[in-house]
């Protein structure tokens, strides 16, 4: 360029030379950062590097993660490509779990997060990820139990007559008859005769048993939290409640 058109161009961006490159500097910087799902970044298979021939797309765009928490619900919508929404839950503390060998689901609660094959940190911070392995209230499954075979899930046997017999008394109010809230709901012979018949068919795990009666049942997230808004999921059963629990006893251990 000219001495005039040098002029030109300054006197046209209103700033002196060595603003004008910081300027450029930053405007640069701007448009590399970002999270971005390309692969020209990447080496060749051989080991060697590629030139990059062309600026980043729109469409390579990545977002950071969402790492959604345990804790009262917070959901964000999230405007995606083609109009399209996902939903970026930030913080959940229930779902719908489906308990499969029963064919039966229920909205329950999120008690805690007790093991994630990523990282321990994950464990620790209480995220919520798709197949981290979280305990669930047993509540909503035991009343479903309980009206389909007419079984209490969660009750303890154990103990002297005296003591049953002590519980049956208080139970009872002044007078020695029940009271309404306690008072047993009444059957007809043929319902009875129904839930023995089912009863005499099924058949429980018994790890399955012994977590209903802490009150917590072993549960993987099947559902993607910061993608869909939700933390659905089943009840571990089988060799897959084996695995886990063999997992946590040896974290414990360590």
């Amino acid at each position: 360029f000219g001495s005039s058109q040098r002029g030109y161009r300054f006197q046209h961006y209103r700033c002196p030379p060595h603003q004008l490159s910081a300027k450029r500097g930053a405007r640069i910087q701007a448009g590399a950062m970002g999270i971005s799902r390309d692969s020209r970044h990447k080496h060749r298979k051989t080991g060697g590097r590629r030139n990059i021939h062309q600026k980043k797309r729109k469409f390579e765009m990545g977002r950071q993660a969402a790492l959604c928490k345990l804790g009262s619900k917070r959901v964000r919508p999230v405007r995606c490509r083609g109009g399209n929404v996902k939903y970026r839950a930030l913080r959940l503390d229930g779902g719908n779990f489906a308990w499969g060998s029963e064919n039966c689901a229920k909205k329950v609660r999120i008690l805690d997060v007790v093991y994630n094959a990523t990282s321990n940190e994950l464990v620790r911070t209480k995220t919520l990820t798709k197949n981290t392995i979280v305990q669930i209230d047993a509540h909503p499954f035991q009343q479903f139990y309980a009206k389909r075979y007419g079984v209490e899930l969660g009750k303890k046997v154990k103990g002297d007559k005296k003591e049953q017999d002590k519980k049956e008394q208080d139970k009872k109010g002044k007078d020695g008859k029940d009271s309404k809230d306690d008072a047993p709901e009444k059957k007809s012979r043929h319902v009875i005769f129904k839930l023995k018949a089912r009863a005499a068919k099924q058949k429980l795990d018994p790890m399955l048993e012994d977590q209903f009666q802490s009150g917590r049942l072993l549960a993987a997230i099947a559902s993607r939290p910061g993608q869909s808004g939700r933390c659905d999921g089943y009840i571990l059963e089988g060799e897959e409640l084996t695995f886990y629990k063999r997992k946590l006893e040896k974290k414990k251990k360590a």
